[in-house]
């Protein structure tokens, strides 16, 4: 880990503005009346995104978290220009990312998808093969890496020519890191990379990817919005809400008792849920369970 910053967001606002069509006053409708003219206002814009300073240093594991609407997959999407911005400045490795050919800046950013995003019609070799054979390796050296990388993913060779309806979600994730990592990024994105997987199998493979980032000196950036995947994961935490960072630290300043109310709230819930399997392993087998809580509701009815 050093100082210098692999991604460095300054100033950086995207808006989207809600435009309608211009209608002549005089148009008639359907039912003989005329038509208003509707006219869309330049300040008639929803905020992703406003205002948002971000240093992301090298060698980091850095996670977004946020509910939904917060804003954390936009800023994601700016740092490989998926969204440019309206305002401010994103750069990558030092170079402001609005001057580099958005295609180019891709192919050398690791991205783990959402819902993992493996072609359905490609084996599993010729997903992690994407970017090295778009990038004009040569075959040798192509197959090689695909070896390299199931077996730091922890797959079997003989999964090479599967496709990927052959395996597990959790197998199919894995195949996803592997070809964020094929081109040899040092600057990994990931959107929510385990949210489909169930439990024990997210637990594992995010272990699996923190081993990872540490064992190739990678810089990522992880959205996600399980605060306690982030809390165990990350070096850093960003919580955002309503297009703006509340807040930003390590997980042991985070967890502080001096953190701003949402942020404390934010925290509150993994530490609840840690003192409540205590109380489950401490508790007789014959002792009553109170399955109620704070911010409990969804998943207390039986299935």
């Amino acid at each position: 880990m050093t100082n210098s910053a692999m991604i460095d967001i300054a100033g950086v606002t995207k808006s989207y503005r809600q435009t309608s069509r211009r209608q002549d006053s005089r148009r008639q409708d359907s039912r003989g009346q005329n038509a208003r003219d509707q006219r869309a206002s330049d300040t008639d814009a929803s905020f992703a995104i406003q205002g948002i300073n971000l240093r992301v240093p090298e060698g980091t594991f850095i996670a977004i978290v946020g509910g939904s609407g917060s804003g954390k997959t936009t800023l994601l999407k700016t740092v490989n220009r998926l969204i440019d911005v309206d305002a401010g400045r994103v750069s990558v490795g030092g170079e402001e990312v609005a001057h580099i050919d958005p295609v180019g800046l891709r192919r050398r950013i690791g991205y783990v998808f959402q819902g993992i995003g493996l072609f359905p019609h490609m084996t599993v070799a010729e997903n992690i093969a994407i970017t090295p054979r778009l990038l004009g390796w040569a075959k040798d050296d192509i197959a090689a890496r695909v070896r390299e990388l199931l077996d730091l993913v922890a797959l079997p060779q003989t999964y090479a020519p599967r496709f990927p309806s052959a395996l597990s979600g959790g197998e199919q994730q894995r195949v996803g890191v592997a070809r964020a990592l094929a081109a040899k990024p040092k600057l990994v994105l990931m959107d929510e990379p385990f949210g489909a997987l169930d439990p024990v199998t997210r637990d594992a493979l995010g272990a699996a990817y923190r081993d990872i980032h540490a064992r190739l000196g990678l810089t990522t950036l992880m959205v996600t919005h399980d605060i306690q995947e982030a809390l165990l994961l990350a070096d850093r935490i960003v919580i955002m809400q309503k297009g703006r960072i509340l807040a930003q630290g390590t997980p042991q300043e985070l967890l502080a008792d001096d953190q701003p109310d949402g942020v404390r709230a934010l925290m509150d819930m993994p530490r609840r849920q840690a003192a409540r399997i205590a109380d489950l392993s401490h508790a007789g087998p014959a002792a009553p369970r109170n399955r109620s809580g704070p911010g409990d509701g969804i998943g207390e009815r039986d299935g």
